[in-house]
């Protein structure tokens, strides 16, 4: 039988095949150190992105200057209101009754104010005077929007009122983004009362729950914390939200009107999404509160 020789590997190959061995090894582990390196200029260049463009994921401003009859409302008229800081907005304006109540319309980021008219006829139809505004950056308003700039927005506009209309009574009503400008609203003009419908505690918490796992605490400059101004308003709160509101958790309505002051009213609507809670069943009692907050002689709150 034959046997087939064995050859026995050179000492110089076994060395070298060590080496290759060895080598890939270091390649390895150099690149198992590099992955904590790089994880980390990724996340810091996520921080500094973020940073740079936060107000893309706040507001939405753009759109066209739309005058109110061009989409089927009327009574209304489009008017300019210039701010304290040399902006001039733009603005639906229904004149109230003669000494009749007033309602600041505030809308939330995607709107402008053509998409607002499917809620403004259920004011005017209550015998409200109404005004409904294009934030600075929407519609045909000037301006690019921030916290500050949309606070001063919603001062001008009701100083427009009042000027307009002296003897009225104003409420405010805020939708979405634009419940923390009526919240900082009311502590900064007379207002009536504050209806809120789909509110957060803040856009902060918003980010923090909702958002990738940033430290939006040092990052974030427009927060619209209604959590911590709301305690100091000294005027009826009503909130709206719907339970199934999948842009802003009802929890975070239900935070909101725990730090609220009384006389307050929350009012959960099983099932309803965002902003819906309005057509879910809450359009009659808050309209009911808009015109019991800006009738000329109002009855004092009830005891509770």
């Amino acid at each position: 039988m034959m046997r087939l020789a064995q050859r026995s590997m050179p000492a110089s190959a076994r060395v070298g095949q060590g080496e290759v061995l060895q080598g890939n090894g270091r390649f390895i582990s150099k690149w198992w150190l590099g992955v904590p390196t790089l994880a980390a200029f990724v996340y810091l260049w996520a921080i500094l992105w973020f940073a740079a463009h936060q107000r893309d994921f706040q507001y939405t401003p753009g759109g066209n200057r739309v005058a109110p009859e061009t989409v089927g409302l009327d009574g209304f008229a489009a008017v300019e209101i210039p701010t304290e800081d040399g902006e001039r907005i733009v603005a639906w304006w229904a004149v109230p009754s003669l000494g009749g109540g007033v309602v600041l319309f505030l809308h939330g980021t995607p709107s402008t104010l053509p998409d607002t008219v499917w809620r403004l006829p259920d004011l005017t139809k209550s015998g409200l005077g109404v005004m409904a505004i294009d934030y600075r950056g929407y519609g045909g308003s000037t301006g690019t929007p921030s916290e500050r700039g949309l606070r001063a927005d919603a001062r001008a506009a009701f100083d427009f009122i009042h000027a307009a209309a002296p003897e009225s009574r104003i409420a405010v009503f805020g939708e979405s983004l634009g419940t923390g400008i009526a919240v900082a609203l009311a502590h900064e003009r007379p207002v009536t009362g504050v209806l809120l419908n789909a509110p957060y505690a803040s856009v902060l918490r918003l980010f923090e729950l909702r958002g990738p796992p940033l430290p939006y605490r040092w990052l974030l400059i427009d927060r619209f914390d209604s959590e911590a101004l709301i305690g100091g308003i000294a005027v009826p709160v009503m909130i709206l939200h719907g339970t199934a509101d999948e842009n802003i958790p009802i929890t975070e309505a239900r935070r909101l009107y725990a730090a609220a002051r009384e006389p307050k009213t929350m009012i959960e609507v099983e099932g309803a999404g965002h902003l819906a809670a309005w057509e879910g069943g809450a359009k009659a009692p808050a309209l009911e509160a808009l015109a019991t907050w800006t009738a000329p002689n109002p009855e004092p709150p009830l005891a509770r």
